[in-house]
């Protein structure tokens, strides 16, 4: 699987990173198989969160055996110093390891989360402490308003940034998930960046949810193509794979025969989701 450099980590992810959401509600042997899976194509980059349910207790045992083979990041969503501190104590301690790899702060979306976190006794002051004790090497931030996030790039030397990116998102073009002008932020400062929610096609519409993910997925093996090789012929590093295992053979299926699309193909593609719905609503 084709790898790329995260920005000033350095790190050569592989072009899809592994999804802790997927991990969310699994029986340890389904978990066991989705990551063997994955790294059996080449992953070498995981993301999670303590948010995900189980899925940090579900990565431990292979983390506890394997945890150099991987770039490791975590998240939380803690904004006070103090419990930026236990969330990082914690997240180490249920994942069996003794340091992340990247810590990045999850959901930040607005300048009051941002203020609160590098204000007094705010999260940055532990994460800058951890960093210097060893548990982490590298500072990220995720969020789900791009325009925000551009601007959080500019007040902080973040090492990476996560962020919504499909193309029926492109299709339907406002400021506040509009990605392009965060990429281009993101590459003038070296930043790595993590695609999120790449194959989206539209929020969930029936009462019955046919994945364990957020949104309704494209799930034909086509759609699964055109949406994650738009995604990765953006100047992004890698796309975190979707919150459901039973997507991951396909998902794993197009990254290996992936090759950038034209700017005709690009057109063409976002033009044939724009009677879907995007999943962010306006604002």
């Amino acid at each position: 699987m084709e790898q790329r450099r995260l920005g000033k980590t350095e790190h050569m992810s592989s072009i899809l990173t592994m999804g802790g959401a997927a991990f969310w509600l699994v029986s340890q042997a389904e978990a066991d198989a989705g990551i063997e899976m994955a790294v059996e194509h080449g992953i070498n980059h995981i993301d999670v969160a303590p948010q995900y349910g189980q899925a940090e207790m579900r990565l431990g045992p292979w983390l506890s055996k394997h945890r150099r083979e991987v770039f490791l990041g975590c998240k939380t969503m803690a904004r006070s110093k103090n419990e930026v501190r236990e969330s990082i104590r914690q997240s180490l301690k249920t994942m069996q390891v003794n340091d992340f790899d990247l810590f990045q702060f999850h959901g930040v979306d607005d300048m009051e989360t941002l203020n609160i976190l590098f204000g007094p006794d705010g999260g940055l002051e532990a994460v800058l402490e951890a960093k210097k004790q060893g548990l982490l090497r590298y500072i990220g931030i995720t969020g789900h308003r791009t325009h925000f996030l551009t601007e959080a790039l500019k007040l902080f030397n973040f090492d990476t940034v996560l962020f919504p990116l499909n193309r029926v998102l492109a299709a339907h073009p406002r400021e506040t998930v509009e990605f392009n002008p965060l990429i281009k932020v993101a590459r003038q400062k070296d930043v790595g960046t993590i695609a999120i929610k790449t194959i989206t096609k539209s929020p969930w519409n029936r009462q019955m949810h046919m994945y364990k993910t957020w949104y309704e997925p494209f799930e034909t093996q086509e759609e699964i193509d055109r949406s994650l090789w738009y995604a990765l012929s953006q100047d992004i590093t890698t796309a975190a794979m979707p919150g459901d295992l039973r997507l991951w053979p396909k998902i794993l299926d197009a990254a290996e025969r992936f090759k950038p699309m034209t700017e005709s193909e690009q057109v063409k593609a976002v033009a044939e989701v724009k009677q879907y719905q995007p999943l962010f609503p306006p604002g």
